[in-house]
């Protein structure tokens, strides 16, 4: 991490800059075979909390990110039919007196507000960018039934992280299988477009297995092994969903004089389906 004046020299001449935005009508929200259950299509201001509630801290989260979470409306709102979820360089800090950060952002999540299994999720969204800069559309268990992370699992729809610009990460995380024994289930698709396109990330999560989609294109599939051990399969319990941006890292690095702060990343909607006659 470079030193604090160093941040504020970098950051204090970086503006947010915007490209060419594909803001086309999305598809009609019927799925064939598919209930349309939950919804939230951000044309209302401000932010629905009957759906929404923000997390809130700065500890860096297991992956020693360097943002403090807020609930203030300038790191989450609703505008032009758009959720902006933002990150900002706060060259003073925010946070508490434990843990002060120098950039903030929001980590929106829909736990007792609506929590799920055996579903389609479909958020469309496009993402924000730069070294440094982690957004994630990802889903944790609601009652943590099997234990803490990773033993009660981790669905993870889409993860880019600044540094390898254009590659988007569909993943899972168990007690067998996760990064930190080097054992992750995931794969990666490239959209070359990413800086000025919005695009529907996906998954269909069934009893047997998860299915992962970009734009209706499947690109992943974990597979339930049968073998009845939630350390291989512990998807049979209720999920929430998050949507967030993260700053820093392990895995992103720390933002650089490359940097554009603010960054957002909007979403247009997000989608949740439940199989007919499931």
């Amino acid at each position: 991490m470079k030193p604090i004046w160093l941040l504020i020299f970098f950051f204090s001449g970086c503006t947010s800059q915007e490209g060419v935005e594909d803001i086309e009508e999305s598809n009609d929200w019927d799925r064939d075979g598919w209930n349309l259950i939950w919804q939230d299509e951000f044309s209302d201001s401000p932010l629905d909390l009957n759906k929404w509630s923000h997390e809130i801290g700065g500890h860096g989260f297991g992956n020693n990110e360097l943002e403090y979470y807020t609930n203030d409306s300038a790191n989450a709102f609703v505008q032009d039919s758009m959720l902006h979820i933002r990150a900002k360089f706060e060259p003073s800090g925010i946070g508490d007196a434990n843990n002060l950060r120098y950039f903030s952002s929001s980590r929106l999540r829909t736990v007792g507000k609506g929590d799920w299994k055996f579903i389609r999720i479909d958020v469309r969204a496009k993402l924000a960018l730069g070294q440094g800069i982690w957004p994630a559309i990802w889903m944790l268990p609601t009652d943590w039934v099997y234990g803490g992370w990773p033993k009660s699992g981790e669905i993870d729809i889409m993860e880019h992280v600044g540094h390898d610009e254009g590659r988007v990460h569909g993943s899972v995380h168990t007690e067998s299988y996760n990064h930190k024994i080097g054992t992750q289930r995931t794969k990666t698709k490239v959209l070359s477009d990413v800086k000025v396109s919005f695009h529907v990330y996906s998954i269909e999560w069934y009893e047997d297995r998860i299915d992962f989609f970009i734009d209706d294109q499947q690109y992943f599939t974990f597979v339930n092994d049968q073998k009845n051990d939630y350390k291989t399969w512990p998807f049979n319990q209720r999920f929430h969903l998050l949507i967030n941006v993260a700053v820093g890292g392990d895995w992103p690095g720390s933002p650089d004089n490359t940097t554009i702060f603010p960054q957002d990343m909007k979403v247009d909607y997000v989608r949740i389906y439940k199989k007919q006659n499931n």
